[in-house]
């Protein structure tokens, strides 16, 4: 286990009929507050005008910004940046999911330096040393963006779908009410459970020794959402299905489960150059790949982990052959996304076209190789897509 330093100051209020505290928590930042959000699903749910209220009702002024698209443009984090600063806005307040939290953070970020947000992207990214205060509320439980570090966003001129992580960026306060993700539609449920997912498995696979800790921690959150992510598509008001669906998205990546780990993601930035040409639902695109990025990495080296997961979360029978489970376990995680969640499971049912998977696995390794479960260069990267098809 590697060195490591915890430390989440993100204040959570978890569970039902919190919003009354959303004007103090507000308040202690200033008096300005710039509310950003995306489409209508926030008006017609009844909770835009149940944030207005609050916001009013402890004196304070209100600006807006809507329309943050799935996929945030850096677009629309350059007219927040704008808006915090003619405005001069102490907090920003981002309500749904992490498309708006994403573009959320680097409003903060942005209107505290003169330079383009963009710049803040790429190889040679300029430093994020403070920013503004930022206090989330979650519609959507997917990216666990109420609750890190991270965000990514993309830019349609140059086909671009960047992440940064930044600690300044982190939330200062989030509200996260499972109730208010009843009106999540079945995809978006599905997507949302595959992302959470896909979080735990990029740090779970890993060659890491002696996490047992950890190790039980991730295997636990897995089986919650193979267990309740049915569960909420069948039945969307199932306050329990819900809530444990919100809180193993916060944890999935706050930080906590890579504590002592030192292993880059593998299926993010490879579906980051999916969704950058083809602007398809990030989710989506991490389950078609992740069963396949399992199948191209399996070797003997790395066998003891897919054994290990296929009885610890699907509960395959520890005595067969160690192979036979390994390949059982990639099965189900297939069944579990194309069967249980019904997502498509192939990149020819999507419109996606072998003949960018060479431009998407050179962008997908632009900083050399992917350095994590296995290293992957863009040869490797190209033929896990071509396993998609």
């Amino acid at each position: 286990m590697n060195n490591f330093v915890y430390d989440i100051p993100t204040k959570v209020y978890f569970g039902k009929d919190q919003l009354s505290n959303l004007g103090a928590e507000l308040k202690s930042f200033g008096n300005r507050v710039l509310l950003t959000y995306g489409g209508g699903s926030i008006k017609r749910m009844g909770l835009y005008d149940k944030v207005v209220e609050e916001i009013k009702k402890a004196g304070l002024e209100l600006f807006e910004l809507s329309g943050i698209e799935p996929n945030p443009r850096i677009g629309s984090v350059r007219e927040g940046v704008r808006i915090c600063k003619t405005e001069k806005i102490d907090v920003v307040l981002a309500v749904g999911g992490g498309s708006t939290l994403d573009a959320a953070k680097f409003m903060c970020a942005g209107a505290h330096v003169d330079h383009d947000p963009w710049e803040f992207f790429g190889a040679n990214a300029k430093p994020i040393e403070t920013a503004l205060p930022l206090v989330t509320i979650l519609t959507l439980s997917a990216t666990g963006s109420e609750m890190d570090t991270a965000g990514v966003i993309s830019n349609p001129e140059t086909e671009d779908k960047l992440g940064r992580l930044a600690g300044p960026i982190r939330p200062r306060v989030s509200f996260l009410d499972p109730t208010l993700t009843y009106s999540v539609n079945a995809y978006q449920t599905a997507c949302g459970s595959a992302d959470i997912l896909s979080h735990l498995m990029e740090v779970y696979f890993d060659t890491e020794q002696g996490m047992d800790m950890i190790d039980g921690f991730m295997e636990g959150m897995l089986r919650a959402v193979i267990k309740y992510a049915p569960i909420a598509i069948a039945e969307p008001d199932n306050y329990e299905a819900r809530a444990n669906l919100m809180w193993a998205s916060s944890w999935a990546i706050n930080g906590f489960i890579a504590c002592g780990r030192q292993c880059d993601w593998s299926c993010h930035p490879m579906e980051h150059e999916l969704s950058a040409t083809y602007d398809i639902t990030h989710g989506l695109g991490l389950a078609i790949l992740t069963p396949r990025w399992l199948e191209y990495c399996l070797d003997e080296v790395r066998l003891p982990r897919y054994v290990q997961f296929g009885v610890n979360v699907f509960g395959i029978d520890k005595n067969l052959e160690p192979m036979e489970i390994a390949k059982e376990s990639i099965k189900r995680l297939s069944d579990f996304f194309f069967k249980d969640l019904g997502l498509k499971s192939n990149f020819t049912e999507i419109g996606i076209k072998a003949e960018d998977f060479a431009m998407m696995a050179a962008k997908a390794c632009r900083d050399g190789n992917i350095n994590g479960f296995k290293t992957l260069s863009a040869a490797d990267v190209e033929k896990i897509y071509e396993m998609c098809l």
